[in-house]
């Protein structure tokens, strides 16, 4: 005679049901002991992994050999050092030519070309270009910087002042001056 599991209406195993709990009891234990005992394990030794396999590098069209690396950014500065010719507060007559000189560093990383400009910002032209050239420097060097005036026709004190732009259009460094009394 075959035994089965059958439940009773209200959940409890029925004769042959004991079998079936036996049964699920014993292969529980079976599973238990195919695995190690918590005394056969041991730790393994540290293996690396083996190197990557390299794959070979796909071919490159000549055209993409040839493209230029782009520029690092610089950072732009002007400093002024001195005065080298009519300090500020001298008397001028009126109309006279006036040959002002600055000492100046290019005390950023970027070198000074012909792209470089210096720009009246302030105070009456007297007569002098509006933009002209900086003068080209490498970084870190000093140079002396003229622009050439004429002093006003009227009594009065005048001031003149310049700024220094990059390649972008963008002001930087000190502004330099021209102050001139006329009498």
């Amino acid at each position: 005679m075959a035994m089965t599991a059958t439940t009773h209406k209200r959940g409890y195993l029925q004769p042959g049901g004991i079998v079936l709990a036996g049964l699920v009891l014993f292969l529980s234990g079976m599973l238990a002991s195919c695995a190690p005992a918590q005394s056969e394990l041991t730790a393994e030794p540290f293996r690396p992994l083996p190197p990557p396999i390299e794959t070979p590098t796909p071919p490159v069209a000549g055209d993409d050999l040839v493209k230029p690396l782009a520029t690092p950014a610089c950072l732009d500065n002007l400093t002024w050092i001195a005065d080298v010719t009519i300090p500020d507060g001298t008397e001028v007559g009126p109309n006279s030519t006036l040959d002002k000189r600055w000492e100046i560093k290019n005390s950023g990383d970027c070198n000074w070309d012909e792209r470089y400009r210096i720009r009246l910002i302030a105070g009456p032209a007297m007569n002098a270009t509006q933009e002209q050239a900086l003068f080209p420097a490498r970084a870190g060097t000093n140079a002396v910087l003229q622009i050439v005036f004429q002093a006003p026709a009227d009594p009065g004190k005048y001031r003149s002042a310049w700024q220094a732009y990059n390649p972008d259009g963008q002001p930087f460094g000190d502004p330099i001056f021209i102050e001139v009394t006329v009498p």
